[in-house]
């Protein structure tokens, strides 16, 4: 049964929000921008609500993915079932099966499996993620920190191994889809959002 859970979650994961709405308004947005399927290319490219729906869906997938995980195990292959799955979900948004395996960062995936795997880590990489794009304007940037602060909090729980595999798993996925922005963050390159830079332009005063 795990197996076939772990198809599906990579099978849901594969349904990427941006390309399905794409597909509906006759766009497809690796095509325009940073060329990636993300949500943050999708509000540069499409506006707000076409945002705000691919954000939606790829929250949403990696949400069910796990629940899927939570309600039709054993309970005793939980926690390290759900986690199992969660990756699955994130990897099939990277590389999905349904858009030639090139998708997004899976940033927003993650985000959903954590609502049900991992809901206490929830607060830590919102707050990461939030406190540095308000310091730096740098989504990319934000994503990766905010990924690497699972990894501190799988630390402090030992006893869990399979969440220090995930957080470690998750963190290294992260960096990797984001390699490309820190190699432009490196070349001074990279776009930012100075519109939320406002601490950042606080202690440039």
């Amino acid at each position: 049964m795990i197996v076939v859970l772990l198809v599906v979650a990579y099978l849901l994961g594969s349904l990427s929000g941006s390309l399905l709405l794409g597909k509906w308004r006759g766009v497809d947005i690796r095509t325009l921008g940073s060329g990636n399927a993300g949500g943050t290319n999708a509000l540069r490219t499409q506006g707000v609500w076409f945002a705000l729906g691919t954000v939606l869906i790829d929250v949403g997938k990696g949400v069910l993915a796990t629940w899927l995980a939570a309600h039709w195990l054993p309970a005793s292959m939980w926690p390290w079932s759900g986690y199992a799955c969660a990756l699955a979900a994130v990897v099939g948004h990277v590389w999905p099966a349904f858009h030639g395996f090139r998708g997004g960062k899976g940033a927003g995936t993650l985000i959903g499996a954590l609502c049900v795997v991992w809901p206490m880590a929830l607060s830590v990489v919102l707050g990461v993620w939030l406190l540095s794009l308000m310091l730096s304007g740098y989504v990319g940037l934000s994503t990766v920190l905010a990924g690497f602060s699972l990894l501190v909090l799988a630390l402090f729980a030992p006893e869990q191994p399979w969440r220090l595999v995930f957080a470690a798993s998750v963190a290294l996925l992260l960096l990797f889809t984001h390699r490309a922005n820190m190699a432009r963050l490196r070349a001074g390159t990279e776009p930012r959002f100075e519109r939320v830079r406002v601490l950042g332009r606080l202690f440039v005063r």
